[in-house]
């Protein structure tokens, strides 16, 4: 019998990707969705209704592991106060449900994997490397990350390994990071943003996913790991980089901040701060990124265009 990964989040960018590597592996995957769909030789999907906390019983019982990818997207909406009740509610109530309903049917798991982000650390600028030992932020980020992996953290009163992993930004080539940024780009808009100078942690899709494989097969992996590479990309460079894969050089000034602040609200720290993180703890245990370089990782994404 396949080992049975359990993924809330599967249809999403991330989880799409996941589950294709998952199955290359030789796991089956469930996938967590508010709708029937078919199911195929590797993939089966399950009814879940996170505000009414139901899921499938099937899908809870066949499960060896759990990725908790589920979450509203933090950077899709301004930040009202609805929309910050809806961010943090989203990722603590999809994982109570499932904290729940292994309690209800007695059923243990190998693993429990919980995305997070490195913006637990808080908006923040400066050169101050983030690790997994420093003290979460106070802000709006940081808090919110704080209640996500504090939503992951009950589940070792189960006696299940837990592991969370604090993602950077997301690089792929149809969606993630890139995708609001390629249309300007193509039209030679492209430009810094704010001073330009905070730091954008990023991983590629393909080494994101392999962490969390990386999750579900080695048993020493537990707690907090950033997934993101340390290097010192700005926007300033990411910018430049991504404008020089369209064949020119950026030629527009930087967007004010004020304007950025006008358009987005609270929301423009996610484009106007950044911090640079340490991904030491995951290479101790063996782990390689296949892109480790910013332009590399770049050229990858929009191979074939």
């Amino acid at each position: 019998m396949k080992k049975n990964v359990l993924i809330t989040g599967g249809t999403g960018f991330v989880g799409r990707h996941l589950t294709d590597l998952l199955v290359a592996n030789g796991f089956s995957v469930s996938i967590l969705s508010r709708s029937k769909r078919a199911n195929t030789e590797n993939i089966f999907y399950y009814i879940w209704d996170v505000e009414k906390q139901f899921i499938e019983e099937e899908a809870i019982q066949k499960a060896d592991y759990v990725i908790h990818l589920a979450g509203a997207n933090i950077g899709e909406k301004r930040w009202t106060n609805k929309r910050k009740t809806e961010i943090l509610s989203s990722r603590e109530l999809s994982a109570q449900l499932i904290y729940n309903s292994l309690v209800k049917y007695n059923k243990n798991l190998e693993a429990f994997v919980s995305a997070s982000a490195v913006g637990i650390y808080g908006a923040m600028n400066g050169r101050a490397i983030c690790n997994e030992e420093m003290q979460p932020a106070n802000d709006f980020l940081g808090l919110t990350c704080q209640k996500w992996e504090a939503a992951a953290n009950q589940f070792e009163k189960l006696g299940i390994r837990t592991v969370k992993i604090r993602t950077g930004l997301v690089l792929g080539k149809e969606d993630g990071f890139l995708k609001k940024l390629v249309p300007i780009f193509k039209l030679r808009l492209g430009s810094a943003l704010g001073s330009g100078k905070q730091y954008m942690p990023w991983i590629h899709i393909d080494d994101l996913c392999r962490i969390y494989l990386e999750a579900l097969k080695n048993p020493l992996m537990t707690g907090a790991y950033n997934a993101a590479i340390t290097d010192d990309t700005t926007n300033e460079l990411f910018s430049k980089r991504l404008a020089k894969l369209y064949g020119y050089t950026v030629w527009l000034p930087n967007v004010p901040s004020f304007l950025i602040k006008i358009a987005l609200g609270e929301m423009a720290k996610l484009a106007l701060t950044g911090r640079r993180v340490s991904s030491e703890k995951i290479t101790k245990l063996g782990f390689r990124f296949q892109f480790q370089k910013l332009e590399e990782a770049l050229k990858d994404c929009f191979s074939g265009e």
